[in-house]
């Protein structure tokens, strides 16, 4: 009996033991720093048993997506039927989502037959699937985070069986960033819940070099998720909002994540610069409610805004583009991607890739609409917790799905006005019936909707919740966000009220004397020690090291300096603890490192960036560098002042708290570069710190400065450079051993550099030192306009350059180089170093070579201040550089008076930034009008609303415009853009760009605006012929000289100098002549009739 008792009881001890083992695997499996919130506390699902529930979607996913999963690679096809099938990645990516978002659902049974494991894998099988396409691909990311290219950019379309490259760069456009990010989303994601698909080392450095792609993502124009770049499909790639959202998303999810889960170490672990994270947060707050230049607004910013990105921090911003996509893009049978999609309808042809000018004005109004955005509106409803907004998208879903003849759904991927129905549509929008592109029974299957339909149904019926297909809590509002990174957060609050912590080094021990006297308490770097002190050049060295793989031909990080942010951290390299010097207290080889007011004036602006866009738990330590330049000549009082500012606590608006080193290094963020690991046979890395200048400690510091007479003599040269140009280069060299004065010197080298070369030799070495040491020279002596001569003649470039254009371009802005008068080279993209440096010294060093360098001032400037103060340059959509110099040289002729005018390049770069800033505000009252117009033109700026006014002239003027011998047509114009478009406006720009006086080209603009207010109030009339606004204002002018009498001599007979210096508004305004010319020129034609016109009789 005992041991019949005795048998039931061993079976049931077996059982529970069986049962701890599963859960204690299953646990294991489903275990991670990021705990998914436990299934088992979800409320179970009413009627249906939850087996029948999971089981009923678990067939539909393996008919309608698993079947067609690739046994090979285990990516997903576009096309589910036919030979040579293609998968893209982007929608692979959503279909490994379904199948994990369904296997997370499975976890709550605990005997799901397998399932679990098969739907994990199926969805790890795609990720890696993935995963072996790009790594087959690493020279393409080797040159593509070197250059960004659509030519070397990593394929987006793989064969689904091989896993081959299919369609050349020719002929599809790979370049979808959007896609990169999203693989590095869903792998995060996927990870965290307990998913091990990252094996070795090898595969860590490739996603870590991944991760220097999409870092770059806010200055890399790519195709979009539409993979068509441009509206226009014409083959030309734009800056896309979606992009860049993911790429901001990718990289905040991934900072500091550990690639093997809770089993990895510090070595799996991936790093981002969150400077570059930053820079894609601030464009795409910059480019949003936008698309892009040519996409108003986009369905494809759906995924972004809401699942699975969540890209968005401004709950404000986020409101204004979803209510622009739903109220521009939302029909019946789905939203629309964007205005004007030529994408399957009826009047596509298909057989061109691209569309021919004016071509997409045929698809306005038949656009296809997707299902598709109605689940993803679905999906934002549970996750906002918004159920009315879910249950009106599920209303408008149901009736759209289609069945398989099992009765399984069917997501049609879009719904059709067909040929027939075409005309009657266009004239009457949403009265024709649309059709479905597909039905299931037909084999066709759109896999992208059939996974996101999944998703939508699990989480709407709570069989999933939003923390279990998105463990790293993406879609938590920011304010609520904790630090979920295993070791390193950008996911921490942002302090409103935060305090940088700053410590104050002087370079010698004399010098630290010296500021005591003062009362400034300052370390040297050898009282910090065993603290060591770097530059971020440094700090760059270091991370050559990250992601270096041989096997794969991966170099390191590419050499891309590091930001006010990172250097804000403190860092453990091989056992060292490290602070670093922000970049602009580097010796930098541009002379504008030279202008201590320029010095002051970037440390206020990297305070208020980091205090702007700090978001990590610990304090920023901003390390001030004091050398003994700063205090010599007249710039040590301001210098003085600056450090007493810190001492109180305040500086630039910014609180600040000045500390020790050793003190301020506790409440700091400690970031461990453990990818430095260097074996007992290799050769550890070099790392320069910063030392101390060897120097007396109770010798006296100088600061004595020159006369301002001396400098000025100094700065002239005593030759006239034309005269020697001719002369043999043995008189040339006998002059320059004589001459003292060293803008001579300059000149005479400038003239031996074009004719023998650098590397000619004179008494002081060849002619490319002799030129660096007069460089030098005037740089100590601060005599600006040598130092602008000889950093022109030597070819200087400062790279900071290039950020602060990209700065430009994602304000909506457009750049141009080159000189006033001269032919201007437009920047519409981001550009490299090398490529701007070319355009620089080929453009602005024509007529005076002063030009280059002075140009390269003005975009730093510029880029600050746009960042700073976005409103100066409201109006003012073209940022010409060079005819922003003229402003400049115009307002110092005006200041002058009758006096000669002061020399803009005798100016030190800080006194050029003012009087910038003084000319972008808007026009003292006081000034005269032709000053005014002078000022405006130069600064291309135009009146609220400008752009939308020339659209509407357009309207009413078939022959198109003319001015300065450019025309703007009527057609193409209207048929390829739509009113508010940003490339309008640049196309309008582009019709006032020949135009050569500022003067001339702001009463051409208030020209536009008198024609567009004549126009607006007499609607029933219209321009026959082309209208040459040149014409129109010689006319007005005409006019105005009977009014005032023709000017003394025939000669000035077409000098419109008065005309300029005219009031615009009165009797006798230049508005009044210019409206009486429009009206002439507009009775010329035939007035169309119109049925309320009051003149009409019968």
């Amino acid at each position: 009996m005992a041991t019949a008792a005795a048998a039931p009881a061993a079976a049931h001890m077996a059982d529970v033991s069986w049962k701890m083992l599963e859960l204690r695997a299953r646990s294991k499996r489903s275990g991670s720093i990021y705990e998914p919130l436990k299934s088992i506390n979800l409320p179970k699902p009413e009627g249906a048993s939850l087996w029948d529930k999971l089981d009923h979607y678990y067939r539909i996913v393996k008919s309608t997506l698993l079947l067609h999963q690739s046994p090979t690679t285990g990516l997903f096809p576009t096309k589910t039927y036919g030979e040579n099938r293609k998968a893209k990645v982007h929608d692979s990516l959503y279909c490994a989502a379904c199948a994990w978002a369904l296997a997370l659902a499975y976890r709550r049974i605990d005997d799901d037959k397998g399932r679990t494991h098969e739907l994990e894998h199926s969805a790890i099988k795609c990720m890696r699937g993935i995963l072996y396409c790009y790594m087959r691909q690493a020279d393409k990311v080797q040159q593509f985070k070197q250059d960004p290219k659509p030519s070397e950019c990593l394929h987006s379309v793989f064969s689904a069986h091989t896993g081959d490259e299919v369609l050349s760069h020719k002929e599809y456009g790979h370049l979808q960033i959007n896609a990169v990010s999203l693989f590095l989303l869903y792998l995060v994601e996927m990870i965290s819940s307990g998913l091990q698909i990252i094996y070795n080392t090898d595969e860590v450095s490739f996603i870590q070099n991944l991760v220097f792609c999409v870092e770059r993502a806010y200055r890399v124009p790519d195709f979009g998720v539409w993979e068509r770049g441009s509206k226009y499909n014409n083959g030309s790639p734009e800056l896309h909002s979606s992009s860049v959202g993911l790429a901001k998303a990718a990289l905040e999810a991934i900072n500091g994540f550990n690639l093997f889960g809770n089993q990895g170490c510090s070595w799996s672990v991936i790093f981002v610069d969150f400077d570059a994270h930053n820079r894609n947060r601030q464009t795409l707050c910059s480019l949003l409610p936008r698309e892009s230049r040519s996409h108003n607004t986009d369905a494809a910013l759906l995924p972004c805004l809401s699942y699975p990105a969540f890209a968005l921090d401004d709950e404000v911003l986020f409101s204004q583009t979803l209510d622009k996509i739903v109220r521009k893009l939302k029909g019946k049978y789905g939203f629309k991607r964007f205005l004007r999609d030529g994408y399957r309808t009826a009047l596509e042809d298909r057989t061109r890739r691209y569309y021919k000018p004016a071509e997409i004005k045929l698809f306005d109004g038949i656009e296809c609409e997707f299902p598709l955005f109605f689940i993803f509106m679905i999906i934002d409803g549970v996750f906002r917790g918004n159920p009315a907004q879910v249950k009106e998208y599920q209303d408008l879903l149901d009736p759209l799905l289609q069945h398989t003849s099992e009765g399984c759904p069917v997501v049609p991927k879009y719904y059709y006005v067909p040929a027939d129905f075409v005309e009657p549509e266009k004239k009457n929008p949403g009265s024709q019936k649309r059709f479905p592109s597909n039905n299931g029974r037909d084999g066709k299957f759109f896999l992208w909707g059939q996974a996101v339909y999944i998703i939508a149904k699990l989480l709407a019926e709570k069989l999933v919740s939003p923390k279990d297909i998105d463990p790293v809590g993406r879609y938590i509002p920011p304010q609520d966000q904790r630090n979920v990174s295993m070791r390193f957060s950008n996911q921490g609050p942002l302090e409103n009220d935060l305090v940088v912590h700053v410590a104050l080094i002087a370079e010698s021990q004399r010098l630290q004397v010296f500021l005591n006297t003062y009362g400034i308490q300052t370390q040297t770097p050898q009282q910090v020690e065993p603290i060591q002190i770097w530059a971020q050049k440094e700090l760059v060295k270091a991370y050559f090291h990250l992601g270096v793989n041989d096997k794969l031909g991966l170099s390191g990080r590419p050499d891309r300096p590091i930001g006010c942010l990172g250097t804000s951290k403190i860092y453990r390299i091989l056992g060292k603890t490290v602070v670093c010097y922000s970049i602009i207290f580097d010796l930098s080889d541009f002379y504008m490192s030279q202008d201590v007011m320029m010095l002051i004036d970037d440390i206020k602006n990297a305070l208020q960036f980091i205090k702007q866009y700090w978001k990590m738990h610990g304090r920023p330590l901003f390390v001030v560098l004091i050398r003994e330049d700063n205090i010599r000549g007249s710039r040590f009082n301001p210098i003085l002042n600056m450090l007493a500012a810190f001492r109180k606590g305040i500086v630039g608006g910014v609180k600040v708290h000045v500390d020790r080193v050793q003190t301020l290094i506790s409440g700091a963020v400690v970031e461990q570069l453990d990818f430095l690991r260097i074996t007992e046979t290799e050769e550890a890395p070099i790392f320069k710190n910063l030392e101390e200048l060897d120097l007396p400690k109770h010798s006296k510091v100088k600061r004595q400065s020159s006369t301002p007479n001396a400098s000025e003599l100094e700065q002239q040269p005593d030759i006239n450079i034309n005269d020697w140009k001719n002369k043999s280069t043995y008189e040339i060299l006998q002059k320059l051993n004589d001459c003292n004065c060293l803008a001579s010197q300059a000149l005479l080298s400038s003239i031996l550099l074009k004719r023998e070369g650098p590397n000619f030799i004179t008494r002081e070495g060849t002619v490319a030192e002799h030129m660096e040491r007069i460089y030098r020279r005037a740089g100590s002596k601060k005599l600006w306009l040598v130092l602008r001569y000889s950093a022109a003649f030597a070819q200087k470039f400062s790279s900071s350059i290039t950020p602060h254009i990209t700065t430009l371009l994602v304000h909506g802005k457009q750049v141009t180089l080159g000189a006033f008068g001269q032919e201007e080279e437009v920047i519409s993209n981001p550009l490299s170093p090398a490529v701007i440096k070319n355009i620089i010294y080929e453009k602005c060093h024509l007529q005076d070579e002063r030009e280059a360098v002075v140009q390269q001032e003005l975009v730093i400037h510029i880029g600050w201040i746009i960042s700073n103060s976005p409103e100066l340059f409201s109006g003012m959509l073209k940022i010409r550089i060079g005819w922003i110099i003229h402003a400049m040289k115009y307002e110092l002729k005006i200041r002058a008076g009758d006096m000669p005018a002061k020399d803009l390049y005798q100016m030190s770069p800080s006194e050029v930034k003012q009087l910038l800033l003084d000319i972008l505000q808007p026009q003292q009252q006081g000034r005269s009008w032709l000053n005014r117009r002078q000022i405006d033109g130069s600064l291309n700026r135009t009146p609220a609303g400008f752009y939308d006014r020339v659209w509407q002239i357009l309207e009413r003027t078939p022959n198109g415009l003319i001015v300065a011998g450019k025309f703007l047509p009527q057609q193409p114009t209207l048929s390829d853009m739509t009113m508010y478009e940003m490339n309008f406006s640049l196309l309008v720009e582009d019709m006032l760009q020949n135009i050569d006086r500022p003067e001339y080209r702001q009463i051409i603009v208030e020209l536009l605006m008198v024609i567009s207010v004549i126009l607006e109030r007499n609607p029933e009339l219209e321009f026959q012929d082309k209208v040459d606004l040149d014409k129109v204002v010689q006319e007005a002018f005409h006019d105005f000289q009977k009014d005032h009498g023709s000017p003394e001599g025939a000669e000035k007979q077409d000098d419109l100098t008065a005309f300029y210096n005219t009031h615009p508004i009165g009797k006798k305004g230049t508005c009044s002549y210019l409206s009486k010319a429009v009206i002439t020129l507009l009775l010329e034609g035939e007035m169309k009739p119109s049925s309320d016109d009051p003149c009409t009789i019968s």
